[in-house]
Formats: C-alpha cells, sequence, structure tokens
C-alpha cells in the first residue's frame, strides 16, 4: 500500500496576508509525510499573481514567483489573472526564474502556432513505490482578452480528448489541475472517466471535504488562502483504492510573531518601488469629487477618448478609491486610485443599440448607485455613479444626444469604456450587439498615467 498527498493552493489573488501561514503548513506538512514514507505533491490552480497588490504590480508579478519558489511546487498553471493581466511580453518572462513546471495544454503562441517555451503540457512523476502519475493543465479560455493580447486559447473540449490519448496510457493515476471553474470541472469529471483527480479553481468554489463524480476525487479551496486544498490517494498495485480531499482554513493555523511584520513588508515595499517610478507633475489635485473644478472623472474620460481614439467615453466613479493630490504623480498614487486589473474596449453600435444600451444605463443607474460589487476586474466598494462624455441622455423626452446633436438610429457610434462594462449583467446590449475591439496591454490606471505624462510632463 502507497499513500500519495496532493496540496493545492489556487485563487490567492497576491492575498499575501495569508502567505505566511500557507507557506510554513505546506513545507512542515512534506517534511512530515516524507518522513513517513507517504509521496507529496504540491501544485498551485492559477490566478496566485493579481496586480492589485503594489508588489505585484512593481515587479510584474516577479516578487510573487520568488514566493512560489519558497514551497518547492512539482507544478504550477496560469489563471486569467497571469493570461490577461499581463501583456504578452510581462508573461513570457514572469516564470523567468521559477523552480517548479508550469504545465498548460490550450494556449499557444498567436504568431507561432507553439506552446509558449514557458509551459509544458503535461508532467510525469514516478514515485519510490513505482506510481506513475501524470499532471496535465487547463485554464479558462477567454478568446476575446487572450487573442488581442497575442494568445490563441483553446477551449477544453477542443484539447483534452488528445491529450488524454497521449498522457493517460503513460501513467497510473491522472490528474488535472483546472482553472476553469466548477460547471466545467463538473462537466469534465462526468465525461472523462480517465481524469482520476481534478483539482478546481477560477470560480473560487469551495469543496470542504472534496466532491466525488463517479471515481472521479474533486477538490476545491475557494479563494484569497482562505483554505489549502489537500488530497489523499491510497494506491495498491499501481491502482487506486481509496481517495479523500479536504479544504483546511487557514485562519486555523497558528500564527506567528513574525507574520504581521512581513505581510506589512510585502505592502510597504510594493508602494516604495512604485513611488519611484514618477510620471507627470499636475497644477492642481484632481479629486474623487465631481463638484470640484478639476475632477478625476474628467482627466480619466478624456484619457479614454484619446487613448481609444474616440469622441465619447463613459466610466462609473466608483473606479476611483483616492485622490490624486497636486504635484509629482508616481505609480504608487494610480495604483492606489484604479487598483482594478481593467483594460480599455472600444465600442461600435447602431444608433439604435446605442439608444437601448443608453436606455439599459438609466434604468439601472439608481440601482448601481450604491451597488456592492466585487470580482469581474473591479476592486472597489460601490459600482457608484455613471458619467457620460460626448452623448447624453434626456429622461424626461427620451431623447439620445451624440455630440449636442440627435442620433441617427441607422448610423454607427464608437465610444471608449473599460471591459468591466461587458463583464457586469447591466448593460446586455455591449455584448450582444457591440462591434468589440480589446486595447491591449494597458490597464486603465496606465492610461490615465500615460496622459497625465503627455500633458502635465515633470519640469
Amino acid at each position: 500500500m502507497e499513500e500519495i498527498v496532493i496540496f493545492h493552493t489556487n485563487d490567492l489573488h497576491s492575498h499575501l496576508e495569508n502567505w505566511p501561514k500557507i507557506r510554513r503548513y505546506l513545507t512542515s506538512q512534506k517534511e512530515k509525510y516524507l518522513r513517513t514514507g507517504k509521496t507529496v505533491l504540491t501544485v498551485d490552480l492559477g490566478d496566485f499573481v493579481d496586480r492589485w497588490h503594489p508588489l505585484t504590480e512593481a515587479t510584474d508579478g516577479q516578487a510573487n514567483i520568488e514566493l512560489m519558489n519558497t514551497i518547492g511546487y512539482d507544478a504550477a498553471t496560469i489563471g486569467n489573472n497571469e493570461g490577461v493581466g499581463n501583456s504578452k511580453e510581462q508573461l513570457t518572462h514572469l516564470y523567468d526564474h521559477r523552480n517548479f513546471n508550469v504545465l498548460l495544454a490550450n494556449l499557444q503562441d498567436k504568431e507561432t502556432g507553439e506552446t509558449p517555451e514557458w509551459s509544458e503540457p503535461f508532467k510525469l512523476i514516478e514515485t519510490a513505490g513505482h506510481t506513475k502519475i501524470g499532471l496535465i493543465a487547463l485554464t479558462a479560455p477567454f478568446p476575446l482578452t487572450y487573442e488581442p493580447n497575442g494568445w490563441t486559447i483553446h477551449t477544453a473540449k477542443s484539447v483534452l480528448p488528445s491529450l488524454l490519448t497521449k498522457v493517460r496510457p503513460m501513467c497510473d493515476i491522472l490528474i488535472l489541475m483546472s482553472h476553469l471553474g466548477i460547471d466545467e470541472d463538473i462537466r469534465l469529471a462526468n465525461e472523462f472517466p480517465e481524469i482520476d483527480i481534478l483539482l478546481g479553481s477560477h470560480t473560487h468554489h469551495l469543496f470542504r471535504h472534496g466532491e466525488k463524480i463517479n471515481q472521479t476525487q474533486l477538490s476545491a479551496a475557494g479563494k484569497f488562502g482562505h483554505y489549502i486544498g489537500e488530497v489523499h490517494v491510497m494506491v495498491e498495485q499501481n491502482k487506486i483504492i481509496h481517495s479523500t480531499a479536504k479544504a483546511l482554513p487557514t485562519a486555523d493555523l497558528p500564527e506567528e510573531v513574525d507574520d504581521r511584520r512581513e505581510i506589512e513588508d510585502y505592502l510597504a515595499l510594493g508602494h516604495q518601488l512604485l513611488r519611484e517610478e514618477q510620471l507627470a507633475e499636475i497644477p492642481y489635485p484632481l479629486s474623487i469629487d465631481l463638484n470640484t473644478e478639476h475632477s478625476l472623472m474628467t482627466i480619466a474620460l478624456n484619457a479614454l477618448k484619446e487613448k481609444g481614439g474616440t469622441e465619447a467615453a463613459v466610466l462609473n466613479n466608483g473606479l476611483f478609491l483616492t485622490d490624486i493630490p497636486k504635484g509629482i504623480v508616481d505609480k504608487d498614487q494610480l495604483h492606489e486610485s484604479l487598483p482594478h486589473p481593467m483594460h480599455l474596449i472600444r465600442v461600435t453600435l447602431s444608433g439604435a443599440d446605442f439608444v437601448r444600451m443608453l436606455q439599459e444605463m438609466e434604468k439601472n443607474r439608481h440601482y448601481l448607485r450604491k451597488f456592492p460589487i466585487s470580482g469581474m476586474g473591479f476592486r472597489g466598494k460601490v459600482f457608484g455613479e455613471l458619467y457620460y462624455d460626448g452623448f447624453s441622455y434626456d429622461k424626461q423626452t427620451r431623447q439620445a444626444l451624440w455630440q449636442n446633436r440627435p442620433i441617427d438610429l441607422h448610423k454607427k457610434y464608437t465610444f471608449t469604456t473599460v471591459d468591466h462594462f461587458m463583464f457586469i449583467p447591466f448593460f446586455p446590449t455591449i455584448e450582444i450587439a457591440g462591434d468589440i475591439e480589446f486595447i491591449f496591454p494597458e490597464f486603465l490606471r496606465t492610461v490615465l498615467g500615460d496622459y497625465l505624462a503627455a500633458h502635465y510632463p515633470i519640469q
């Protein structure tokens, strides 16, 4: 009889406040199990890197990889935060100094058609008891965002059958590291009994005591490092005879005296590095208060129009978390004000569809004003108020105007906004009827920083 233990982390999203406990548990438990003759694997399922954290932002995620190196991961895969939260250049070099394998079977370089040099489609591990373990990994396919960023992303359905045909005969146990989400995980577990263990992530679902679909063992550990996933597999004559899974609450783990200082040091270093990158010098403060003479919203809408090459733009003021004071503007100030990993989109609609979108915005305006929202790229508190630049809508007369002229229902109109407006469910016309062009690789804060640098250069 052989026991194999698989630890997994997932969707940490740079929540380093939980990292000291996670690191201590993984390293100590691994040593403990190895001493008793067990085989131990440790993997990460993606979204370890999230640029909301200043240290991640300042180092393009390199600091996160240094932290992962302290664990001795056997393998990791990417989530959408690594895949589209970085430019192609940043992702290409993200793993330059890692000490683990990056596995990913459904991403190709758009130019070459080849698997990226930093990743492999699978990994084989043989235990001391001569059990062969196969590791494969897939990430959530978002062609709208991967394609303009220079990658070709494939669905699990299109790559998994051939991958299983290749890898399954080479191993006794097959493990899928999934950053696909709970619905896709359930579908794959039902359709592909060749998968023995399915480690899930992306939708931040939690299987506190694991789940089983037929003979496939599922495990999922929530988000932000609140839990650590742990799977135990009993093997006899290279066949699984029993498996269990659990998600261990990080809050239950002991805290040590230096943990708080370590966590604070990560933040302090990130802020320091970002403050060193100065961008512009503004003659007056930019306020999140829209009733002031110089509002951050007005400048941001101008930046969107300039970057998108459009006459109009729309944003919500819940995006802006802090003012930007008069004087030198640095990357830390922009990151504090706009921590969201949002890209711009250029949207073209017919006049009729544009009017319908405006009606959706006006219908939801009051509801969204204090609506708490999280995820889908939003890192603020509430959605807030909608602000238009270049167009307007009169609710009394139900008339829409573009540059103060009535909208022609048959003409095409193009405006710039953030991709968040396409992902949330309140303005469906954007996704359903819009011709959408993603503007990569800059984030909203980068676009604002470039605008300020161009119009208010440091003297």
